[in-house]
């Protein structure tokens, strides 16, 4: 596998990150970089920590994780978008004053879990694990950085209907992952 295969995987297992990270841009008042930054790290952090324990889990662990990986992230994200969407009816300001650490360690393993069936893939491949899962963490971190600002420049026009479209996202989101696991 060569850089440009393991760097259109990093695209592609981003794409549930950049989306989530946006949701998180387009509900807050005015991001921080220290935030947006905290945001992206977490992100590109489990998108390249996953993969590495599912290339050491190696094929035992794939099956009991394939069969359950997409309700986990259902679940979670219909948790945290489920709370946004109530929370957007709630008379207060519309801000995502709840980007926690907490928020965003679930939010990681939730757009993550994915990438630990990739590990499991790389683990039967010829590949170089080490340089695989640090193309895809730096993807992430990239493409979720800038996803946050992508999200602040959509909610600024939204207002105070940003946090009602960030958590119908990430319900979108949960759902998309049950939906194509269960039926395709």
């Amino acid at each position: 596998m060569n850089f440009w295969d393991i760097l259109l995987i990093g695209i592609g297992l981003s794409m549930d990150a950049a989306a989530v990270a946006m949701s998180n841009g387009i509900c807050m008042d005015k991001p921080k970089f220290k935030t947006s930054f905290l945001i992206a790290l977490f992100f590109g952090l489990f998108q390249g920590l996953m993969p590495l324990i599912g290339y050491f889990a190696g094929s035992t662990f794939s099956g009991f994780i394939s069969n359950i990986d997409h309700w986990v992230a259902f679940g979670l994200l219909l948790v945290i978008g489920g709370k946004m969407i109530i929370d957007s009816f709630k008379d207060e300001e519309h801000v995502c004053s709840f980007i926690t650490i907490r928020l965003l360690l679930v939010q990681a393993i939730a757009t993550s879990i994915d990438a630990l069936a990739v590990g499991v893939g790389f683990a039967v491949t010829e590949v170089n694990i080490l340089s695989a899962v640090s193309v895809i963490a730096l993807t992430t971190f990239c493409i979720s950085l800038a996803s946050v600002y992508i999200g602040k420049k959509f909610g600024s026009f939204l207002e105070s209907k940003a946090e009602l479209l960030g958590g119908v996202i990430l319900v979108g989101i949960g759902s998309k992952i049950l939906i194509e696991h269960l039926f395709f």
